[in-house]
């Protein structure tokens, strides 16, 4: 997509004038991401610094050692000594550390009181200014609440410290977030470090990701995760869903590319492309849920990935809406999603995965688009609502909620209005449908089973909304 701030910036005489109105010098779209389907050493020769002396250095080491890390300690080394030989990456003191690390990873879980927050200053403000473009930061503690006062207090103050990180290092490239581990639930950090360290996470920062028990633990396989799976995509003929069934079918699973049946051409061949079939289908039809569930029955018998994609923007301000634009909106974005999801439940596969796409409009609404913003964030509250009667089940049901997003659609946007949306964010640049379509095929892994009931915003740290 073309940006027009950023070759203006490239000009000495057009930059001071970008600088004089005040506006934040656009950083080149060189966010690094990843190649092809998913690596078992995704870290392979990364360089990581590990600082903190909390509950989970063991289970640190285990992880950056078998993901193919160069571990960088703060500490004691003797923690490190058992991986290090078995995966042939010893560990080494944080002081041998490289000038640039990829990553730096702070265990916080033991911090329980505002004074001991000083171990976050101690480590990161000799070594944030050195985290490499593109690099890494994560915090790791404890869900605050039923945590004694002072302790809830210090591991709470982990949000605000990763988010304000994350506006720091962005103009690098670099990604900031917090993963919070229920106590019993560390054999379930693995996938969610994997991901988060890796370039697939390039457009997630700023989140607090919360690793749970809630749905029953499953087999994780690093390679070819969705072998076996079958997947559905609603929306899919193009955009964010095309790009997601590619993931998909990269990582494994048969997908099923449904969209409108005036775009059946642009569908059938997205699923040609992915090895998979297309089903052209309204999703707001009256008979839309019973058909799509008896075309799965005939074709394939269950249905492993739901991801509901598709969706509309009917944008007017509430007094000038007409009434039809708030109802297909509602339909389409809502209303849809849970009369697909009700009708497939019968045809899940053990430990299936359901994934909604909401928006941050949905968080925190925008102008002229009441009916989007409230469809949106009804979204999370089915997400919230079905994730732990799903769970019983051994199936996760997550949301994610997309930044600004490189599309046709955005494209289309006022030079101006999308000038400034995509600077709202800690990487200064919008996103690409690659970004919405990696987080999503993690969310629909086996290995996302310590999430569930979340929604995962991929804004690159919006500044808009919480």
């Amino acid at each position: 997509m073309a940006d027009f701030l950023l070759d203006l910036a490239a000009n000495p005489r057009a930059r001071k004038m970008v600088t004089t109105l005040g506006l934040p010098l656009p950083m080149p779209q060189n966010l690094e991401r990843a190649p092809g389907p998913w690596q078992e050493r995704p870290l392979h020769d990364r360089d990581v610094v590990v600082g903190g002396a909390g509950e989970l250095t063991g289970v640190l080491a285990d992880i950056l050692t078998t993901a193919g890390a160069n571990p960088y300690v703060d500490g004691d080394l003797g923690p490190w000594e058992g991986p290090g030989q078995a995966w042939g990456r010893p560990a080494k003191a944080a002081s041998e550390a490289p000038k640039r690390s990829w990553s730096l990873v702070f265990d916080a879980t033991r911090i329980s009181s505002p004074e001991e927050l000083r171990a976050l200053y101690d480590f990161f403000h000799p070594r944030i200014k050195a985290i490499a473009r593109s690099g890494r930061l994560v915090v790791l503690g404890r869900p605050h609440k039923g945590l004694p006062v002072a302790a809830a207090a210090a591991q709470r103050a982990l949000e605000g410290f990763v988010r304000s990180c994350g506006r720091e290092t962005g103009r690098g490239g670099a990604t900031a977030n917090l993963v919070l581990v229920d106590e019993g639930a560390e054999d379930r950090l693995e996938p969610v470090l994997r991901f988060l360290l890796s370039p697939r996470s390039a457009y997630v920062s700023g989140q607090p990701i919360h690793v749970g028990k809630r749905v029953k633990a499953t087999k994780v396989r690093t390679l070819r995760p969705l072998e076996g799976k079958v997947a559905l995509v609603t929306g899919a003929a193009r955009g964010i869903g095309e790009a997601i069934a590619h993931t998909l079918a990269r990582e494994g699973a048969k997908v099923i590319v449904l969209d409108r049946p005036d775009d059946a051409a642009l569908g059938a061949d997205v699923a040609r492309s992915v090895g998979g079939s297309f089903l052209g289908c309204d999703v707001t039809d009256s008979d839309a849920p019973e058909r799509i569930a008896a075309y799965i029955q005939e074709h394939h018998g269950k249905v492993d990935v739901v991801v509901h994609n598709a969706g509309v923007t009917r944008d007017k301000t509430l007094g000038r809406m007409k009434p039809e634009l708030w109802d297909l909106t509602m339909n389409v974005n809502l209303c849809a999603v849970m009369g697909i999801t009700d009708a497939l439940q019968p045809l899940l596969g053990k430990q299936a995965r359901i994934v909604c796409l909401s928006s941050i409009a949905g968080i925190a609404g925008n102008v002229g688009q009441t009916n989007y913003s409230a469809s949106k964030a009804g979204v999370i509250g089915f997400v919230e609502a079905l994730a732990p009667k799903m769970a019983r089940k051994g199936i996760a049901v997550n949301a994610v909620a997309p930044g600004f997003i490189e599309t046709r659609l955005t494209d289309a946007i006022p030079v101006a209005t999308r000038e400034v949306a995509r600077r709202l964010s800690n990487l200064g640049q919008g996103g690409l449908p690659v970004d919405i379509a990696e987080v999503i095929t993690f969310l629909s892994s086996p290995g996302a089973h310590g999430l569930s009931g979340q929604t995962l915003r991929v804004c690159g740290g919006s500044f808009v909304g919480a």
